[in-house]
């Protein structure tokens, strides 16, 4: 009797032991520590803070469209489609800008010059890069060397040349324009721009960017090609 009593207090005790251990364990080794600053949060809190805005936008400009919709009479049918296709085409970029923004100079550093070295055209590498830094910055609108760049263009080599939208890039010097939202979204990214190290890459290939100041209005081309409807087929009158 007295063996059989120590077996099971043996057995409750192993039990609670085992217990205990895995608790102290995953106090002791947390699965994942933030070890960020606070500002390193605040910075990754105002971005999402900054993405969470610009979707309730969308999903404002979304419902007033569908409030156009429902509140359709024939005679207005029309109307409320044809401004439903000028914002789908300024969207992507087929229709002519004119706005606040600035123009960036890219031209060969002087000492390349100077030492009388060949200048050579900019790496698809070093355009896209200054793409993706600009494009921190939400709705501008863009034009590099008179290509306008859209969400349907690319940088590409071809022949060891670089592209966009398959046509040539010029050799140095040539421009990008860029308009803003607001001139003052033009100042932000200017000041952006200009203490950016995105300059540093730039020097590193014999290149250098001068950035001048925000206009209230520079005049960017609209994509030259037509996009092609694939899948949308018009209905026949009356159905």
């Amino acid at each position: 009797m007295k063996k059989r009593i120590h077996w099971r207090f043996t057995l409750i005790l192993l039990i609670v032991g085992f217990m205990i251990s895995i608790q102290y364990n995953s106090i002791k080794k947390p699965t994942e520590r933030d070890t960020r600053d606070i500002w390193a949060i605040r910075q990754e809190l105002s971005a999402e803070k900054q993405v969470h805005s610009e979707l309730l936008s969308e999903i404002r400009k979304l419902d007033k469209t569908i409030f156009s919709y429902h509140s359709l009479k024939d005679e207005n049918t029309e109307e409320v489609l044809s401004q439903t296709v000028d914002n789908l085409n300024q969207q992507v970029g087929l229709t002519n800008v004119t706005g606040p923004g600035f123009v960036v100079h890219v031209k060969p550093a002087a000492e390349s010059i100077a030492l009388g070295n060949d200048i050579a055209g900019i790496s698809p590498e070093l355009l896209t890069r200054f793409v993706n830094e600009i494009n921190r910055f939400k709705g501008i609108v863009l034009e590099i060397d008179d290509k306008r760049f859209t969400i349907m263009s690319s940088i590409r080599d071809i022949n060891g040349i670089t592209t966009v939208n398959g046509f040539d890039v010029s050799s140095p010097p040539f421009t990008i324009k860029i308009i803003s939202p607001s001139i003052a979204d033009s100042e932000k990214l200017y000041n952006f721009l200009s203490a950016s190290s995105i300059h540093d890459d730039f020097y590193l290939d014999d290149l250098v960017l001068v950035v001048d100041k925000p206009e209230n209005a520079i005049s960017i081309k609209g994509y030259p090609e037509k996009i092609e409807n694939r899948y949308l087929k018009e209905l026949p009158k009356g159905e």
